[in-house]
């Protein structure tokens, strides 16, 4: 198996379930606290790639900061990721990657797929 790594949000609960999940199965995901260090429109691209997702599929569509963009589910792909990048609040959380493969843990279960 690839590296284990999770964007992590510790004030988001689904961010902490999925890390207790994956900690419960004697895991040490590597945590990147996304909103401090925030992937670039590559990594993000990359990231939509491995989930199998278009931009839209990784958007918090209810945060705030979207609405004050102008921005939503049908903006052209390339704005969305500009965005992401420059507002990691955006990104939906957390995000675990393993090798090539990516899943969101909502629910936290859902991440056990790519394990």
């Amino acid at each position: 198996m690839g590296a284990l790594t999770i964007w992590h949000n510790p004030r988001c609960s689904k961010s902490r379930e999925t890390l207790a999940l994956l900690r419960g199965r004697g895991l040490a995901p590597e945590l990147r606290l996304y909103l401090q260090d925030p992937p670039d429109a590559q990594e993000l691209r990359a990231a939509l790639s491995a989930l199998g997702l278009p931009a839209a599929g990784l958007l918090r569509r209810r945060e705030k900061r979207l609405r004050e963009l102008g921005l939503g589910p049908d903006s052209p792909e390339p704005a969305l990721i500009a965005a992401m990048a420059e507002n990691p609040i955006l990104i939906e959380r957390p995000v675990v990657f393993s090798g090539a493969r990516a899943a969101i843990g909502r629910p936290p279960e859902a991440v056990l797929s790519i394990l």
